[in-house]
């Protein structure tokens, strides 16, 4: 859940009054932030939370009655173009529309896509999560540099500001499992996906209703010039009619069978796109720009970090696929004879975070000269991350004979994972900020956001093998992966620091 926070330094010089202390002892503005930001979570969350168990669930159920192979395609496409869309929507804002009016954009776009998806037709499924992807792409990193633009460049509140706003992150993916997964599973379906556009309304209303608290922030392009903007928007019409026009010829030709293409095919192409974009943005960023020795040997680490983020968050994202399928079928829902919905236990990461973060913040300043390197603690991550998944072996094996196995070791396993995270995710932003030239510090943090598409990406398809892989096989091997990783970087950790030099 700490994974979305945007370059703070990068942000313009538009901060409100440095004595506004309305908020806990910080600008009002970061109220409005914060709950437009928990509402968006929630609608995501909450719509992550039912997307397989829907997808796989029997028409008579009122699912679709996917098999998990067609599920994780869809699921890995999905989630990795929610990240992936960021790019845009930080370029569209940048040089067309300014932050504001992207996150406002985007929450009307988001709430449509849930209500999409409220309808029971296929149709209106793949248009929600079409819909979705757009609307997170102009709301989410856009918020985060409103965020940063509230403060002065040498105001100390700063990073507690984004400590705060990380609650609201918190807060509302905590919340909305508990709110959607019960109306999906316990009412309809599609009144679990209608309660998360309902959740983002109520984040556009009142980010509407509290902007006046915002000041300057966000309020105009990054690009002042009229042509450069006048540009801008002539190749965002273009591009945007281009994308608009492919998805509805795409979607039109599948639903009445004149373009014989399947989900899978379509996702395997967007896998094919994605490691091409990859492929060459790394082959551009290493070999075309003009650096010095020392950029480019921390341009070197950056790789290694965006290889072992992307391999951390395919074993991560598992949590609304393989995590969620086994949550559903093969743990006991129970407690004291009550039944609770499977999908509850996709608040436990967030619960987690909020527990525990203050204490791995506490740590790292209390071990002082001791701390692990950048380095380490991504190996740390990759093997807890790893370790999860060993854990839950033991528990495929129980329930393979049968048994609903106890909600202890889906409890241990998140809580593995969450340690996992708090070593890698809030250390690989911060680390990307601090080893990225200064002229393209912003695109860098793009480099994030395509870390956790590639993985998100992955992910969904390793969730296909569900039900064609025994399933303490898929785990063992899953969690190999992440052992194996984390070994190796422990072992890469020395030539890594050397090439990020004086940075730890």
């Amino acid at each position: 859940m700490l994974r979305f926070m945007a370059d703070p330094a990068t942000a313009l010089d538009t901060a409100v009054s440095p004595h506004d202390r309305a908020f806990f002892g910080h600008p009002r503005g970061l109220s409005t932030l914060f709950f437009t930001e928990m509402w968006e979570r929630f609608s995501y969350y909450g719509m992550r939370a039912l997307l397989i168990l829907f997808m796989t669930a029997s028409v008579a159920d009122g699912g679709l009655g996917f098999d998990t192979a067609v599920a994780g395609a869809i699921y890995g496409l999905y989630t990795s173009m929610v990240y992936m869309s960021t790019l845009p929507g930080g370029w569209l804002a940048d040089r067309v529309i300014g932050q504001r009016r992207a996150v406002l954009y985007g929450g009307i776009v988001i709430a449509a896509g849930h209500f999409s998806m409220a309808f029971p037709s296929l149709a209106t499924f793949y248009l929600g999560l079409f819909l979705i992807v757009i609307g997170t792409g102009l709301l989410k990193g856009n918020i985060s540099v409103i965020v940063g633009q509230l403060y002065g460049p040498k105001d100390s509140r700063r990073d507690a500001g984004f400590s705060i706003y990380y609650m609201g992150i918190n807060l509302g993916a905590f919340i909305s499992p508990l709110v959607c997964g019960y109306l999906g599973q316990r009412v309809n379906w599609h009144a679990g996906f209608a309660a998360a556009g309902f959740g983002m309304v109520l984040g556009v209303v009142q980010y509407v209703y509290g902007s006046r608290y915002l000041g300057e922030a966000g309020l105009h392009p990054a690009v002042t010039s009229p042509s450069a903007t006048e540009a801008a928007r002539r190749q965002a019409m273009i591009w945007g009619g281009v994308i608009a026009a492919i998805a509805l010829i795409i979607g039109i030709g599948t639903w009445t069978g004149a373009i014989p293409i399947t989900a899978t095919q379509i996702a395997d192409t967007a896998g094919y796109l994605l490691l091409a974009l990859c492929v060459v943005f790394f082959a551009w960023l290493f070999f075309a720009g003009d650096w010095t020795s020392e950029e480019r040997k921390r341009l070197y680490a950056i790789g290694v970090f965006f290889l072992a983020a992307a391999l951390f968050w395919s074993l991560f994202e598992q949590a609304g696929s393989t995590l969620n399928l086994f949550a559903d079928r093969d743990t006991r829902t129970t407690f004291l004879g009550w039944s609770y919905p499977s999908s509850w236990f996709q608040s436990m990461n967030s619960l987690f975070i909020w527990a525990f973060a203050p204490v791995f913040a506490w740590l790292w300043i209390r071990l002082h000269d001791r701390e692990p390197s950048t380095p380490v603690k991504f190996a740390l991550g990759l093997l807890l991350v790893g370790g999860g998944f060993a854990v839950l072996v033991i528990a495929a094996n129980l329930a393979r004979q049968g048994v609903q196995v106890s909600p202890t070791w889906l409890t241990v396993v998140y809580l593995l994972h969450t340690f996992g995270e708090l070593c890698l995710s809030p250390v690989g932003l911060s680390a990307m900020t601090k080893l990225a030239p200064a002229r393209i510090a912003g695109l860098m943090m793009g480099v994030w956001f395509l870390a956790t598409s590639v993985g998100n990406f992955i992910a969904g398809r390793l969730a296909g093998f569900y039900e064609s892989m025994p399933l303490p096989t898929l785990f063992l091997n899953i969690a190999l992966i992440g052992i194996v990783s984390g070994v190796l970087m422990l072992m890469l950790a020395p030539p890594i620091k050397r090439l990020m030099g004086e940075i730890k």
